[in-house]
């Protein structure tokens, strides 16, 4: 798949999964949601959900360490700072040859252009919050919180 072809599928996600309200309790059902999935799938993932800061879901399955955490709190800058999936910025900026550096304002060690991190966007409200997985590259992780949200939304 082309850059451009990646970068607009992902751009028709972003578009098409959103929801119409999320609070505390969508965010518990989530996480369980994406938790079950990850341990159904045999897979080794730190999950995180926040809203407007406060972070309302956290597991971290067998087989992680610490430092997913690190990589998870890295990509929700991303999108706080972006208003779009850490993968979609990653994807743009490698799409013309750069990387996410002080060009953008931005310091890469507290920042991670790495899939895994999605924007919680409620419609007619904006991104009020960012889901996130880490444990899996980062093509995996990004899927597996599209697959989860694409259940979850219907």
């Amino acid at each position: 798949m082309s850059d451009a072809d990646l970068i607009a599928r992902i751009e028709e996600q972003e578009e098409r999964l959103r929801f119409d309200r999320f609070d505390n309790d969508d965010a518990w059902r989530l996480g369980v949601l994406l938790a079950d999935t990850a341990r159904e799938r045999g897979l080794s993932v730190t999950i995180d959900i926040r809203r407007g800061g406060q972070q309302l879901f956290h597991a971290a399955l067998p087989g992680t360490a610490p430092d997913n955490d690190r990589w998870i709190d890295r990509k929700v800058r991303v999108v706080e700072r972006f208003q779009a999936s850490s993968y979609l910025v990653g994807r743009r900026l490698a799409a013309k040859g750069r990387t996410l550096d002080e060009s953008q304002g931005v310091e890469p060690a507290g920042y991670a252009a790495h899939g895994g991190a999605f924007p919680i966007h409620v419609r007619g409200t904006g991104v009020v919050g960012v889901v996130t997985v880490s444990g899996l590259p980062q093509a995996d992780d990004h899927a597996l919180v599209v697959d989860v949200l694409e259940s979850f939304l219907r």
